[in-house]
């Protein structure tokens, strides 16, 4: 896609954010959200404090100074646990339906892999992934991630009742290179 870019989301792309997670949440397929989720909550969710939060653009006038741009999908990587487990990322991505199919999912995936790497995480785990969500698996398998989990019954699918949800995992780096751990402290006798 011409004119594509991924950078920093600001306050100033909510408003095209929140129609893509609104969207996606109201169709009940793909997201463990409630549709009822406020527009805080969403907020709150794509810029939580720990989280690094990334939009693809697609700038609609080019040779225009004034820098229009459209939001065409959106990823957050933040850690996925706290403390001993923080070296692993999360991440979650949506495209905008009007979007899909084109490769802007891909080109957010291998972008949220640069950053994981850049930001110092070792690994990345997806905690939730519908089994019924073929794109997405299909696009994670690409992407080096393999099923570690299955979560029996997991997700409550909106047509298609009780489904599995998958764990998903990947190395950002050969464990032979990461960083020792930090030696336990010497006790007193």
């Amino acid at each position: 896609m011409k004119d594509l870019l991924i950078r920093s989301a600001t306050e100033a792309d909510f408003n095209a954010m929140w129609d893509i997670f609104h969207t996606h949440v109201a169709e009940g397929e793909t997201y463990a959200f409630e549709p009822g989720i406020s527009r805080e909550e969403g907020y709150d969710y794509w810029f939580a404090p720990r989280a690094s939060t990334f939009v693809a653009v697609q700038t609609l006038a080019p040779h225009d100074r004034r820098g229009r741009e459209r939001v065409l999908g959106m990823c957050k990587l933040q850690p996925n646990q706290v403390g001993r487990g923080a070296h692993v990322a999360n991440a979650s991505y949506m495209v905008s339906p009007y979007a899909q199919g084109v490769g802007i999912g891909h080109m957010l995936g291998e972008h949220s892999i640069g950053e994981a790497r850049r930001l110092g995480y070792l690994a990345m785990q997806f905690n939730y992934v519908v089994s019924t969500n073929e794109v997405a698996i299909h696009l994670w398998k690409r992407l080096g991630f393999a099923i570690v989990g299955t979560l029996p019954k997991a997700y409550r699918h909106r047509r298609l009742g009780y489904v599995d949800a998958y764990v998903m995992y990947r190395l950002l780096d050969d464990p032979a290179r990461w960083p020792l751990p930090e030696p336990a402290p010497e006790e007193d006798d």
